[in-house]
């Protein structure tokens, strides 16, 4: 019985070279696995500097990008995907790129008409040495995802974290600094321009750190939301709104935080190429709606077909 994917040889894009890298390791992992139970060829690639050199050599039909953070989700391994001509997953590298940069995506978002955090860009060394803002803030790299480089200071906090300023750090020169919003952390996976569900994220530290997000047992999710009906809907048709002033295409997920105690919402991020691993939330949001791993995977590469490439979308 044929499958879905027979004859198509499909390059998974993974690993990469941002500190995300164990992350996509795991999301292309999946997203291979799925693939070759679809019937694809699949090409598992180790994106590096020679992604050039190597795709030519592989000739793929199609690229599915599961990178994550700078070089893979960031429009450079969009814009050597766009010079060799090959269809590829997710957004493309304007939206790519916009998204990446957390201030001018703000820009763009509020001038659309979405609700997002106040604060601004500021040298880290300055950050570092007397708060900028009265705490409670968030520091976060302007270019990073998944809570890499995130530090929250609580009010009556003596100084700044100077971890930003350690030998070790190798985020920019510049730091998004942002009001602390309290209450619930909410996520929204939208998927061919429709906003799929709300996640409400539940830490067991507390914060949605690094570890919260990946780790086995690292939070809670609660899908969909326990939230007033009236949140739940602004949170589905702003994360709408984000993905399409944006530019974006294919699956994305914005990230929002909700005081449900004075009923403030504001959208925090939108992440072009969303984790695939077991305990990410897209997969979770597209398997509550009846979409299941494999139709997930299967959609995006649909979709990546659709707008163009050898081969045309698989029958």
């Amino acid at each position: 019985m044929p499958t879905p994917l027979s004859g198509h040889h499909v390059a998974v894009l993974m690993g990469g070279l941002s500190a995300e890298r164990e992350v996509s390791l795991v999301s292309g992992r999946e997203c291979a696995a799925a693939l070759e139970r679809l019937g694809a060829k699949v090409s598992r690639v180790d994106a590096g500097r020679d992604l050039a050199q190597v795709l030519s050599a592989l000739k793929p039909d199609v690229c599915f990008n599961a990178l994550h953070g700078e070089w893979g989700e960031d429009g450079c391994v969009q814009g050597v995907l766009e010079t060799l001509g090959l269809p590829y997953s997710h957004s493309g590298v304007l939206a790519s790129a916009l998204a990446m940069d957390k201030a001018k995506a703000k820009a763009v978002l509020a001038a659309a008409g979405v609700t997002v955090p106040g604060g601004g860009l500021f040298n880290r060394f300055e950050a570092a040495a007397e708060h900028v803002m009265a705490p409670p803030y968030v520091v976060k790299p302007n270019a990073e995802g998944s809570s890499v480089g995130v530090f929250l200071v609580f009010e009556g906090a003596n100084r700044p974290p100077q971890e930003i300023v350690a030998p070790s750090w190798t985020f920019g020169e510049q730091v998004m600094i942002e009001p602390y919003v309290a209450g619930r952390e909410l996520a929204v996976g939208v998927m061919d321009g429709k906003a799929m569900t709300v996640t409400d994220i539940i830490p067991r530290t507390g914060f949605y750190d690094y570890e919260a997000k990946y780790a086995d047992g690292g939070s809670t999710h609660i899908v969909p939301a326990k939230i007033p009906t009236q949140a739940f809907e602004r949170a589905l048709r702003m994360c709408e709104l984000a993905h399409a002033a944006l530019g974006c295409r294919g699956v994305t997920r914005a990230d929002l935080r909700y005081d449900d105690v004075n009923d403030v919402l504001v959208l925090l991020e939108v992440n072009t190429q969303p984790g695939m691993t077991p305990t990410s939330l897209v997969p979770e949001q597209a398997a509550q709606q009846g979409v299941d791993f494999d139709a997930l995977v299967l959609w995006i590469t649909e979709d990546a077909y659709a707008r163009g490439g050898a081969g045309g979308k698989p029958a």
